[in-house]
């Protein structure tokens, strides 16, 4: 896959700035995406097995396009290294993407809790929130129920509906304050080698969000001492939050795993949409991450996606 970036920021040059930026994202989310493909040909499928190690140590690094806030029509770019910890307890969850704690599992049913967090933002950075309080980074617990809907050994692929609702909390790391309640239920489809013989898996998840006035309020709500000319004072309520659809595809090979992820989230009808602070209704980010795995329990489980 060749892409010609020149000519392509030449055609999008007569665009709006937030025009502009989309057009930018999506030459990125190609490039990204590209380039994982590209590896997933060059490098051998990893056999297919369903005993994996308890645990698994390692460090990672992550290629992000965030946001400031969604519906923010201002983002930026995060190179950030991490740690990579896996554990696959028969309670205790630990994986890339969330903590958990399995509370039953049954089947086709499984009940959990699992940990969320957000970035914070900086509100002189950020046009339209300029002069307003910071925003402190979140983090989000609570349970989630998992639904598998279908599945379907022999082709790979499962349809799941996930049931989160989560608290909300805020923390400036000297105190923590309660920010609301967030209920996000989403379909979820995954198909593991989706090009044949190259053992690259993917994830597609969709659906609305739905938010208490709390929560809407920490981002939208704009208190009558921070209000402008142009920023009038807002008061953000509680209910339809919009809607998130997320694709991500990933491929491991031997000490390494390699993800890339899009994500759109649209804002059309959410009960905040005419906040000043929404300066768009369609909010994108992506992601690339390279993992590397050092140290690996010799104990194997049976592993579950």
């Amino acid at each position: 896959m060749r892409i010609n970036i020149k000519r392509d920021l030449r055609a999008i040059a007569p665009l709006s700035q937030g025009e502009r930026d989309k057009e930018i994202y999506m030459l990125i989310l190609r490039g990204l995406l590209a380039a994982l493909i590209f590896l997933c040909f060059l490098l051998p499928q990893k056999a297919l097995c369903e005993e994996k190690p308890l645990w698994e140590l390692g460090a990672g690094l992550a290629l992000l396009h965030l946001p400031d806030y969604r519906g923010s029509d201002e983002s930026r770019f995060y190179l950030l290294p991490y740690p990579y910890v896996v554990y696959r307890g028969d309670i205790l969850r630990v994986d890339k993407e969330r903590i958990s704690g399995r509370i039953f599992k049954m089947d086709r049913v499984l009940l959990d809790i699992s940990i969320f967090g957000s970035v914070p933002v900086d509100s002189s950075k950020n046009e339209a929130r300029r002069g307003m309080p910071d925003l402190n980074p979140t983090f989000e617990i609570g349970p989630s129920l998992y639904l598998t809907l279908l599945e379907n050994k022999q082709d790979q692929y499962k349809i799941k509906l996930t049931l989160p609702v989560r608290a909300v909390f805020a923390t400036d790391f000297s105190s923590v304050s309660h920010e609301g309640w967030v209920f996000s239920p989403r379909l979820n489809f995954e198909k593991d080698n989706i090009i044949r013989g190259t053992g690259v898996n993917l994830g597609i998840s969709a659906g609305p969000l739905f938010g208490s006035s709390n929560y809407h309020s920490y981002y939208y709500s704009v208190d009558p001492a921070y209000a402008t000319s142009s920023r009038p004072a807002y008061s953000a309520r509680g209910g339809y939050s919009g809607s998130a659809l997320t694709v991500g595809v990933n491929k491991e090979y031997k000490q390494l795993v390699l993800y890339a992820f899009a994500n759109l989230d649209l804002l059309h009808g959410a009960v905040y949409e005419d906040s000043p602070l929404v300066k768009t209704k369609s909010s994108f980010m992506c992601g690339f991450t390279v993992s590397w795995i050092f140290l690996k329990s010799e104990k194997l489980v049976t592993a579950e996606k």
